[in-house]
Protein backbone atom coordinates (compact mmCIF):
# COMPACT_ATOMS: atom_id res chain seq x y z
CA UNK A 1 0.00 0.00 0.00
CA UNK A 2 1.53 3.58 -0.81
CA UNK A 3 1.65 5.82 1.65
CA UNK A 4 -0.22 9.22 1.78
CA UNK A 5 0.98 11.93 0.39
CA UNK A 6 0.85 14.50 3.00
CA UNK A 7 2.24 17.32 1.98
CA UNK A 8 -1.34 17.48 -0.81
CA UNK A 9 -3.80 16.68 1.91
CA UNK A 10 -2.05 19.92 4.11
CA UNK A 11 -2.83 21.88 0.92
CA UNK A 12 -6.46 20.32 0.09
CA UNK A 13 -6.94 21.07 3.89
CA UNK A 14 -5.83 25.04 3.50
CA UNK A 15 -8.00 25.50 0.12
CA UNK A 16 -10.68 24.47 2.14
CA UNK A 17 -10.25 26.29 5.56
CA UNK A 18 -9.99 29.23 3.21
CA UNK A 19 -12.58 28.43 1.21
CA UNK A 20 -15.52 28.34 4.46
CA UNK A 21 -13.44 31.19 5.91
CA UNK A 22 -14.32 32.91 2.97
CA UNK A 23 -18.19 32.03 2.63
CA UNK A 24 -18.66 32.55 5.94
CA UNK A 25 -16.90 36.41 6.33
CA UNK A 26 -18.94 37.14 2.89
CA UNK A 27 -22.64 35.74 4.64
CA UNK A 28 -21.89 37.96 7.70
CA UNK A 29 -20.88 41.24 5.76
CA UNK A 30 -16.96 41.04 6.37
CA UNK A 31 -15.54 40.31 2.98
CA UNK A 32 -14.14 43.63 2.60
CA UNK A 33 -11.69 43.88 6.10
CA UNK A 34 -9.16 45.13 4.99
CA UNK A 35 -6.91 42.09 6.31
CA UNK A 36 -9.64 39.65 5.06
CA UNK A 37 -8.80 40.90 1.79
CA UNK A 38 -5.21 41.00 2.59
CA UNK A 39 -5.27 37.44 3.03
CA UNK A 40 -7.86 36.39 -0.01
CA UNK A 41 -5.04 38.52 -2.27
CA UNK A 42 -2.15 35.75 -1.00
CA UNK A 43 -4.04 32.91 -1.24
CA UNK A 44 -6.34 33.68 -4.51
CA UNK A 45 -4.83 30.62 -6.35
CA UNK A 46 -5.82 27.54 -4.04
CA UNK A 47 -9.04 27.10 -5.82
CA UNK A 48 -6.62 26.40 -9.23
CA UNK A 49 -4.48 23.67 -6.61
CA UNK A 50 -7.18 20.93 -7.04
CA UNK A 51 -6.53 21.13 -10.78
CA UNK A 52 -2.89 21.27 -10.73
CA UNK A 53 -3.55 18.40 -8.21
CA UNK A 54 -5.68 16.05 -10.42
CA UNK A 55 -3.16 16.26 -13.17
CA UNK A 56 -0.07 15.65 -10.95
CA UNK A 57 -1.90 12.55 -9.70
CA UNK A 58 -3.71 11.33 -12.87
CA UNK A 59 -2.92 8.16 -14.43
CA UNK A 60 -5.86 7.08 -16.63
CA UNK A 61 -6.70 9.93 -18.57
CA UNK A 62 -5.98 8.08 -21.95
CA UNK A 63 -8.13 4.96 -20.89
CA UNK A 64 -11.17 3.72 -23.07
CA UNK A 65 -13.29 6.84 -23.26
CA UNK A 66 -16.88 5.27 -21.95
CA UNK A 67 -15.66 3.88 -18.61
CA UNK A 68 -13.52 6.76 -18.13
CA UNK A 69 -16.56 9.12 -18.68
CA UNK A 70 -18.67 7.02 -16.71
CA UNK A 71 -16.75 7.21 -13.98
CA UNK A 72 -16.00 10.70 -13.69
CA UNK A 73 -19.84 11.40 -13.60
CA UNK A 74 -20.31 8.62 -10.49
CA UNK A 75 -17.18 10.63 -8.79
CA UNK A 76 -18.38 14.03 -9.73
CA UNK A 77 -21.52 14.77 -11.25
CA UNK A 78 -23.46 12.21 -9.20
CA UNK A 79 -22.51 14.17 -5.98
CA UNK A 80 -23.15 17.33 -8.17
CA UNK A 81 -26.79 16.18 -8.29
CA UNK A 82 -26.94 15.10 -5.19
CA UNK A 83 -25.62 17.72 -3.19
CA UNK A 84 -27.56 20.56 -5.79
CA UNK A 85 -31.03 18.43 -4.43
CA UNK A 86 -29.97 18.78 -1.12
CA UNK A 87 -28.56 22.41 -0.96
CA UNK A 88 -32.02 23.10 -3.23
CA UNK A 89 -34.55 21.84 -0.38
CA UNK A 90 -32.79 23.68 2.26
CA UNK A 91 -32.98 26.91 0.00
CA UNK A 92 -36.54 26.56 -1.31
CA UNK A 93 -37.82 25.15 2.04
CA UNK A 94 -37.26 28.09 3.90
CA UNK A 95 -38.71 30.51 1.17
CA UNK A 96 -41.78 28.52 1.11
CA UNK A 97 -42.27 27.85 4.85
CA UNK A 98 -41.37 31.22 6.03
CA UNK A 99 -42.17 34.05 2.64
CA UNK A 100 -42.12 36.63 4.66
CA UNK A 101 -39.37 36.58 5.91
CA UNK A 102 -37.30 36.10 2.52
CA UNK A 103 -38.43 38.58 0.22
CA UNK A 104 -34.91 39.70 -1.26
CA UNK A 105 -34.44 36.10 -2.23
CA UNK A 106 -37.62 36.29 -4.06
CA UNK A 107 -36.50 39.34 -6.01
CA UNK A 108 -32.81 37.52 -6.91
CA UNK A 109 -34.58 34.59 -8.30
CA UNK A 110 -34.02 33.92 -12.27
CA UNK A 111 -35.28 31.53 -14.87
CA UNK A 112 -31.86 31.67 -16.72
CA UNK A 113 -30.20 30.42 -13.61
CA UNK A 114 -30.47 27.25 -14.82
CA UNK A 115 -28.51 27.11 -18.24
CA UNK A 116 -25.83 30.19 -17.43
CA UNK A 117 -24.83 28.94 -14.09
CA UNK A 118 -23.50 25.33 -12.95
CA UNK A 119 -24.93 25.36 -9.82
CA UNK A 120 -27.99 25.60 -8.01
CA UNK A 121 -29.15 28.55 -5.31
CA UNK A 122 -28.83 26.35 -2.44
CA UNK A 123 -25.51 25.11 -3.27
CA UNK A 124 -23.54 27.97 -5.46
CA UNK A 125 -19.97 26.23 -4.93
CA UNK A 126 -20.92 23.20 -7.07
CA UNK A 127 -19.89 24.92 -9.78
CA UNK A 128 -16.49 23.40 -9.43
CA UNK A 129 -17.26 20.06 -9.57
CA UNK A 130 -18.87 20.57 -12.68
CA UNK A 131 -15.58 21.92 -13.99
CA UNK A 132 -13.88 19.66 -12.72
CA UNK A 133 -15.73 17.58 -14.84
CA UNK A 134 -15.51 18.94 -18.02
CA UNK A 135 -11.93 19.56 -17.64
CA UNK A 136 -11.43 15.58 -16.98
CA UNK A 137 -13.38 15.43 -20.64
CA UNK A 138 -11.71 17.39 -22.35
CA UNK A 139 -7.94 16.20 -20.86
CA UNK A 140 -9.36 12.67 -22.02
CA UNK A 141 -9.85 13.66 -25.72
CA UNK A 142 -7.09 16.33 -26.02
CA UNK A 143 -4.79 13.23 -25.41
CA UNK A 144 -6.50 10.95 -27.98
CA UNK A 145 -4.44 12.60 -30.33
CA UNK A 146 -0.65 12.90 -30.14
CA UNK A 147 0.53 16.18 -29.06
CA UNK A 148 -2.64 17.68 -29.21
CA UNK A 149 -2.27 18.31 -25.63
CA UNK A 150 0.30 21.42 -26.19
CA UNK A 151 -2.35 23.66 -27.42
CA UNK A 152 -3.38 23.84 -23.12
CA UNK A 153 -0.45 26.31 -23.68
CA UNK A 154 -3.09 28.56 -25.20
CA UNK A 155 -5.42 28.42 -22.98
CA UNK A 156 -4.90 30.97 -20.77
CA UNK A 157 -5.32 33.41 -23.57
CA UNK A 158 -9.07 31.89 -24.26
CA UNK A 159 -10.03 31.85 -21.14
CA UNK A 160 -9.11 35.49 -20.63
CA UNK A 161 -10.37 36.79 -24.17
CA UNK A 162 -13.44 34.43 -22.77
CA UNK A 163 -13.85 36.97 -19.88
CA UNK A 164 -13.26 39.84 -22.11
CA UNK A 165 -17.11 38.71 -23.70
CA UNK A 166 -18.72 38.32 -20.50
CA UNK A 167 -17.96 34.68 -20.41
CA UNK A 168 -20.79 33.38 -23.10
CA UNK A 169 -20.34 29.38 -22.42
CA UNK A 170 -23.60 27.93 -20.84
CA UNK A 171 -23.00 26.80 -17.47
CA UNK A 172 -20.39 29.32 -16.85
CA UNK A 173 -18.13 26.55 -18.04
CA UNK A 174 -15.53 29.27 -19.55
CA UNK A 175 -13.27 28.59 -16.33
CA UNK A 176 -12.23 25.06 -18.02
CA UNK A 177 -9.74 26.02 -20.08
CA UNK A 178 -7.88 26.65 -17.21
CA UNK A 179 -8.54 24.09 -14.86
CA UNK A 180 -6.93 22.25 -18.32
CA UNK A 181 -4.19 24.47 -18.69
CA UNK A 182 -3.34 23.67 -14.61
CA UNK A 183 -3.98 20.14 -15.07
CA UNK A 184 -1.29 19.72 -17.63
CA UNK A 185 1.08 21.99 -15.22
CA UNK A 186 0.20 19.54 -12.44
CA UNK A 187 1.15 16.83 -14.73
CA UNK A 188 4.71 18.48 -15.93
CA UNK A 189 5.54 19.12 -12.81
CA UNK A 190 5.40 15.21 -11.68
CA UNK A 191 6.94 14.23 -14.99
CA UNK A 192 10.47 16.74 -13.88
CA UNK A 193 10.78 15.37 -10.33
CA UNK A 194 10.95 12.18 -11.39
CA UNK A 195 14.09 13.10 -13.83
CA UNK A 196 15.70 16.02 -10.91
CA UNK A 197 17.35 15.13 -7.84
CA UNK A 198 15.54 16.60 -4.42
CA UNK A 199 18.64 19.50 -4.34
CA UNK A 200 17.50 20.87 -7.78
CA UNK A 201 14.01 20.72 -6.89
CA UNK A 202 14.08 22.39 -3.44
CA UNK A 203 16.44 25.31 -4.93
CA UNK A 204 13.77 25.40 -7.91
CA UNK A 205 10.91 25.44 -5.39
CA UNK A 206 12.30 28.46 -3.68
CA UNK A 207 13.23 30.28 -6.25
CA UNK A 208 9.57 30.16 -7.65
CA UNK A 209 8.21 31.26 -4.45
CA UNK A 210 10.17 33.77 -3.99
CA UNK A 211 9.63 35.09 -7.70
CA UNK A 212 5.67 34.33 -6.55
CA UNK A 213 6.34 36.97 -3.53
CA UNK A 214 7.88 39.48 -5.45
CA UNK A 215 5.65 39.30 -8.63
CA UNK A 216 2.46 39.31 -6.22
CA UNK A 217 3.82 42.69 -4.81
CA UNK A 218 5.06 44.16 -7.91
CA UNK A 219 2.50 42.78 -10.58
CA UNK A 220 -0.25 42.07 -8.73
CA UNK A 221 -3.35 39.98 -10.32
CA UNK A 222 -6.19 37.63 -9.41
CA UNK A 223 -8.05 35.13 -11.29
CA UNK A 224 -11.12 33.99 -9.59
CA UNK A 225 -11.84 31.06 -11.19
CA UNK A 226 -15.71 30.42 -10.02
CA UNK A 227 -16.02 33.42 -12.08
CA UNK A 228 -13.19 32.62 -14.37
CA UNK A 229 -12.88 36.75 -13.91
CA UNK A 230 -9.53 38.67 -14.31
CA UNK A 231 -8.30 41.55 -12.37
CA UNK A 232 -6.42 44.08 -12.14
CA UNK A 233 -2.92 42.58 -13.95
CA UNK A 234 -4.17 39.32 -15.65
CA UNK A 235 -0.62 37.93 -17.23
CA UNK A 236 0.35 39.23 -13.38
CA UNK A 237 -2.40 36.64 -12.16
CA UNK A 238 -1.20 34.03 -14.23
CA UNK A 239 1.95 33.92 -13.61
CA UNK A 240 1.87 34.29 -9.87
CA UNK A 241 -0.57 31.67 -9.88
CA UNK A 242 2.02 29.39 -11.82
CA UNK A 243 4.65 30.51 -9.56
CA UNK A 244 2.72 29.83 -6.52
CA UNK A 245 1.29 26.18 -7.33
CA UNK A 246 4.68 24.48 -8.71
CA UNK A 247 7.25 26.58 -5.98
CA UNK A 248 4.69 25.71 -2.87
CA UNK A 249 3.91 21.94 -3.72
CA UNK A 250 7.21 21.73 -4.99
CA UNK A 251 8.86 22.48 -1.45
CA UNK A 252 6.05 20.51 0.06
CA UNK A 253 6.58 17.06 -1.54
CA UNK A 254 10.92 17.70 -1.61
CA UNK A 255 10.30 17.65 2.95
CA UNK A 256 9.70 14.98 4.94
CA UNK A 257 6.09 16.14 6.00
CA UNK A 258 4.20 14.43 8.31
CA UNK A 259 0.45 14.64 8.83
CA UNK A 260 -1.39 17.86 10.30
CA UNK A 261 -3.87 16.76 12.42
CA UNK A 262 -6.85 18.74 11.79
CA UNK A 263 -5.59 20.68 8.53
CA UNK A 264 -4.87 17.05 7.24
CA UNK A 265 -7.84 15.24 8.18
CA UNK A 266 -10.29 18.04 6.43
CA UNK A 267 -7.78 17.48 3.15
CA UNK A 268 -8.16 13.84 3.37
CA UNK A 269 -12.01 14.34 3.31
CA UNK A 270 -12.22 17.54 0.95
CA UNK A 271 -15.20 16.47 -0.83
CA UNK A 272 -17.42 16.13 2.35
CA UNK A 273 -16.67 19.75 3.91
CA UNK A 274 -17.05 21.21 0.46
CA UNK A 275 -20.38 19.92 -0.87
CA UNK A 276 -21.72 20.32 3.17
CA UNK A 277 -20.61 23.20 4.13
CA UNK A 278 -22.86 25.79 2.03
CA UNK A 279 -26.10 24.38 2.79
CA UNK A 280 -25.20 24.33 6.42
CA UNK A 281 -24.52 28.11 5.86
CA UNK A 282 -27.87 28.63 4.68
CA UNK A 283 -29.39 26.23 7.44
CA UNK A 284 -27.41 28.39 10.30
CA UNK A 285 -28.68 32.33 8.32
CA UNK A 286 -31.95 31.06 7.25
CA UNK A 287 -32.71 29.38 11.04
CA UNK A 288 -31.78 33.29 12.96
CA UNK A 289 -33.78 35.13 9.91
CA UNK A 290 -36.53 32.92 10.68
CA UNK A 291 -36.38 34.65 14.47
CA UNK A 292 -35.61 38.09 12.60
CA UNK A 293 -32.30 37.71 13.66
CA UNK A 294 -29.31 38.50 11.17
CA UNK A 295 -25.97 36.96 11.55
CA UNK A 296 -24.85 40.26 9.20
CA UNK A 297 -22.09 42.16 11.37
CA UNK A 298 -21.75 39.65 14.14
CA UNK A 299 -18.93 38.76 14.79
CA UNK A 300 -19.51 35.64 17.12
CA UNK A 301 -21.89 34.43 14.21
CA UNK A 302 -18.16 34.00 12.27
CA UNK A 303 -16.84 32.07 14.80
CA UNK A 304 -20.58 30.42 15.81
CA UNK A 305 -20.98 29.23 12.09
CA UNK A 306 -17.62 28.11 11.40
CA UNK A 307 -17.45 25.44 14.24
CA UNK A 308 -21.20 24.40 13.39
CA UNK A 309 -19.81 24.08 9.96
CA UNK A 310 -16.33 22.11 10.73
CA UNK A 311 -17.71 19.76 13.09
CA UNK A 312 -21.20 19.05 11.76
CA UNK A 313 -18.57 18.14 8.81
CA UNK A 314 -16.40 16.27 10.77
CA UNK A 315 -19.43 14.28 12.41
CA UNK A 316 -21.03 13.76 8.88
CA UNK A 317 -17.63 12.21 7.40
CA UNK A 318 -18.08 8.33 8.10
CA UNK A 319 -21.82 8.71 7.44
CA UNK A 320 -21.51 10.24 4.61
CA UNK A 321 -18.46 8.44 3.03
CA UNK A 322 -20.39 5.12 3.33
CA UNK A 323 -23.08 6.40 0.80
CA UNK A 324 -22.02 6.77 -2.91
CA UNK A 325 -24.18 8.92 -4.37
CA UNK A 326 -23.54 11.29 -1.52
CA UNK A 327 -19.74 10.70 -1.85
CA UNK A 328 -18.61 10.54 -5.33
CA UNK A 329 -16.85 7.14 -3.54
CA UNK A 330 -17.61 4.42 -6.01
CA UNK A 331 -15.91 1.26 -6.00
CA UNK A 332 -12.55 1.69 -8.58
CA UNK A 333 -13.08 -0.70 -11.79
CA UNK A 334 -10.32 -1.65 -13.85
CA UNK A 335 -10.31 1.11 -16.43
CA UNK A 336 -10.43 3.96 -13.29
Amino acid sequence: MTQRNHAFDFLCGLCILRMILLHVMSTCGYRNEFWFTKVMAWSFFFMSFFFFKAGYFNKGTSSPTWPYLKDRIRRLLVPYASWGIIGSCIFFGFLLLWPDHFHKYYKILRWSHLWEDSHVWGNPPLWFLMSFFMSYAMVHFLNKVKHLRWIAITFPFISYYLWTQHNPLWLSLDNVFMGVFFFYLGRGWRWLQTRASKPCLIGVSLMLIALFIYGNTHWHGLYDMSLNKFVMRPWGASINTICALVGISGLLLALPMRRIPVVGYIGEHSMLFFVAHYPLIFLYAFTHLVFRHTVAYHWEDVILMMLFILITCTWLVPYVEKVPWLSGRFKKTSNS
